[in-house]
């Protein structure tokens, strides 16, 4: 299981009706019970996984997959918004080519 991120402008991803969430520096363990697609707008927090560590910031978008066990690392505090709806990354990345 990977994590997906890409910066992007926030204008290139309609956020609307997608849930917020933010938190202070901490570190806690966390697991997906869904896939979930967020968009970060500010902060900085290291994401580690049994098979990978990916630092995450403001500007990025990012996907989790359903099932994934990590330890999230706060490091500056994170703002974001978020949704479980079926998000399609490949349809979203060819979109922006055109």
């Amino acid at each position: 299981m990977k994590i997906k991120q890409k910066e992007i402008e926030k204008e290139k991803v309609d956020t609307t009706n997608w849930g917020s969430w933010g938190c202070e520096p901490s570190t806690f363990d966390w697991e997906y019970q869904e896939d979930e697609t967020a968009y970060v707008f500010e902060g900085k927090v290291i994401v580690k996984t049994p098979t990978e560590e990916v630092e995450v910031k403001g500007g990025s978008l990012v996907q989790f997959p359903k099932g994934l066990k990590c330890t999230w690392k706060v490091i500056e505090p994170i703002r974001k918004v978020y949704t479980f709806q079926k998000f399609d990354w490949h349809t979203w990345e060819k979109s922006l080519e055109e």
